[in-house]
């Protein structure tokens, strides 16, 4: 895989504390349906992270127990999906990681990072999974300080380390499970 502006070899967003200086950006989060397919695909390519197939998106998008939502933004620019994100549910601990929703991944347009995207995909995420269950849950290669950093504002913490939760394999690194309770009313 060849490198491209703002993300490192193994398609992580290059870490850059604060917003990185990029003007924020209107985005509209909405639950994908199979017609995003196509549009995953490409923003997944951009990102250098091409990982998922048509069939695993289909499957993944009309499972009633996980979410999948697209964003799309309003600066001028052509209408497109800047990004998406999904989440996971395990009926079932497996080691350190126990049953529950997880965030999975998140994939933003190179250059839409740092305008929102992200954030806005997860606030839709943590709001679903919320209604659900107390706790979330995600895994993040601990090299990965972008999404560590990124997670801090729902007060995701460090519960333990692994190669390995679920079916999330670190390979050549070391994994983190993070935490988040859901925020108390009035908070």
């Amino acid at each position: 895989m060849t490198e491209r502006a703002g993300v490192d070899h193994r398609g992580f967003a290059e870490f850059a504390p604060g917003d990185g200086g990029v003007v924020p950006v209107s985005v509209t989060v909405r639950r994908a349906t199979k017609l995003d397919i196509p549009g995953i695909l490409d923003v997944n390519n951009q990102a250098g992270r091409p990982a998922n197939t048509a069939e695993s998106l289909g499957l993944t998008i009309t499972d009633p127990g996980r979410l999948v939502v697209v964003a799309t933004i309003r600066d001028g620019h052509a209408a497109g999906l800047a990004g998406w994100a999904k989440t996971h549910y395990w009926d079932h601990p497996d080691g350190a990681a126990p049953a529950g929703h997880y965030l999975g991944g998140v994939m933003v347009l190179p250059e839409d990072r740092r305008r929102g995207v992200a954030t806005a995909l997860t606030d839709a995420r943590l709001d679903w999974i919320w209604k659900r269950s107390a706790t979330a849950w995600y895994v993040v290669n601990a090299d990965n300080l972008s999404s560590i950093a990124l997670h801090r504002r729902w007060g995701f913490s460090e519960v333990a380390r692994s190669t390995r939760f679920h079916t999330t394999n670190f390979t050549g690194g070391v994994g983190l499970l993070m935490r988040a309770d859901r925020p108390q009313a009035g908070r």
